[in-house]
């Protein structure tokens, strides 16, 4: 018996972005473009064109003005266009007008994105975040989608003209919303309850622009990591943490994250950030910055931007220049080491670096340890040996029947480790130099 596999066949589209000088150059617009093409190829849609339209300010009916519109709408029909893509957000008038004239689908840049999210999502928490920002993103749009459903209902058993079809769309478009919000704090609730234990260790968290390599460098430090990397946008949805260790215990837990891009819709920076809440608990970042982007520097601040928006108040960020590898010569990372001197400089795919990477984590590491001193008997095996396994002991000295030992511990573990020492100085074992 033979097998048929049919694979969805791939969208030919159409990319429009708006240039106003000297606000927004066209040199700029083309760049977008190029990021918005690789997008749709992602989503999985073949650019046939780009089209950049100069306006000082968009139209309000039709974006791009009714003269373009014409001009495309002869392209879109005469080279058989599936869908047109903006690089701005379209208000409903503006999409159910481009949409009449071009008898073809139109979205704009949130909906390819939450496309994407759509079809990235695995995990069921990952669904629910997604299926969330699509229903809030849609809520405004219903309007005039539904005008040849939008009849009264009426009849025996009913007072007035009832709902009409977009208002009840819109009710249950808005229950589901409601309903998704608790089913997202309870997994969070869960979530939260599940990863509580690992707070003595120093979390560092993976952040930067999509594709910028952080699952490569998350699989290249811990190769039981096994994070989905490949080169397209969005690769990674579900937060993935695992160990890694520096030195003789000395360990960090790393965790690798969503990436963030420009004009990130705002309904799925308010979804995800159940998600994100790695990033926020994180005792620093490290900010993975594509090197070989002509672009870096924009997207540095987009990535700068968007941690502000999900909270994170703090500077205590390493910034990683992946993809060294690809750059078009030495003089051009030269030029990087002059620019940026506290950062570090790595290629995750060919693994070069690497070791610079884990001294500079453990040198940021070391500054949120603590020195003490324990002073107990040389019987007391069980505190001496957790102190050896779980601290970094520094100096020992014997004192008769006792030994003083001078530890280094991450401030996480304090609370913990002075419990056990007043639990064995409880048991006479102990006396401790704190």
């Amino acid at each position: 018996m033979n097998t048929f596999i049919f694979n969805r066949p791939r969208e030919r589209a159409v990319l429009i972005g708006l240039c106003s000088p000297p606000e927004v150059t066209r040199a700029q617009i083309e760049e977008y473009l190029e990021e918005l093409a690789f997008l749709a190829d992602t989503a999985g849609a073949d650019v046939f064109a780009t089209v950049i339209q100069e306006r000082k300010l968009p139209d309000h009916a039709s974006y791009i003005g009714s003269g373009k519109v014409d001009e495309l709408s002869q392209l879109v029909r005469d080279e058989v266009i599936d869908i047109v893509i903006v690089d701005d957000d379209l208000s409903p008038v503006q999409a159910r007008n481009l949409e009449k004239a071009f008898e073809c689908k139109v979205i704009d840049r949130t909906g390819l994105i939450l496309q994407i999210f759509a079809i990235r999502a695995k995990s069921a928490r990952a669904k629910m975040q997604v299926e969330l920002a699509q229903l809030e993103y849609m809520l405004p749009r219903l309007s005039g989608q539904w005008t040849h459903l939008s009849k009264q209902k009426g009849g025996i058993g009913t007072k007035g003209p009832g709902e009409t079809q977009i208002e009840t769309d819109r009710r249950l478009v808005r229950n589901r919303i409601a309903s998704l919000k608790r089913k997202l704090r309870a997994v969070s609730l869960q979530h939260d309850t599940q990863t509580r234990g690992r707070r003595s260790i120093p979390g560092v968290a993976l952040v930067g622009y999509t594709n910028a390599g952080k699952s490569t460098l998350m699989n290249a430090l811990c190769p039981e990591a096994e994070a989905f990397a490949e080169n397209r946008l969005f690769a990674t949805l579900d937060t993935k943490t695992r160990r890694l260790e520096l030195k003789i215990n000395k360990l960090v837990l790393l965790s690798d994250t969503v990436g963030f891009i420009r004009k990130l819709p705002h309904d799925l920076v308010e979804s995800f950030k159940s998600t994100l809440d790695e990033v926020l608990q994180a005792d620093f970042l490290l900010h993975v910055i594509d090197a070989s982007h002509p672009g870096f520097a924009e997207q540095m601040q987009v990535v700068r931007q968007t941690l502000k928006e999900i909270g994170v108040g703090h500077d205590n960020i390493i910034d990683v220049f992946n993809k060294i590898d690809a750059l078009p010569d030495s003089g051009s990372l030269r030029e990087l080491r002059v620019n940026y001197p506290d950062a570090v400089f790595v290629s995750a795919a060919r693994e070069i670096n690497l070791s610079a990477l884990k001294d500079a984590i453990g040198d940021h590491l070391a500054q949120e340890f603590r020195e003490r001193s324990i002073r107990t008997h040389v019987s007391n095996y069980k505190l001496i040996g957790y102190l050896y396994d779980h601290a970094e002991v520094i100096e020992k000295h014997y004192l008769d029947e006792e030994i003083l030992l001078t530890f280094r511990v991450h401030k996480n573990s304090l609370k913990h480790m002075e419990a056990l020492i007043r639990a064995s100085q409880n048991t006479a074992y102990a006396t401790a130099d704190l």
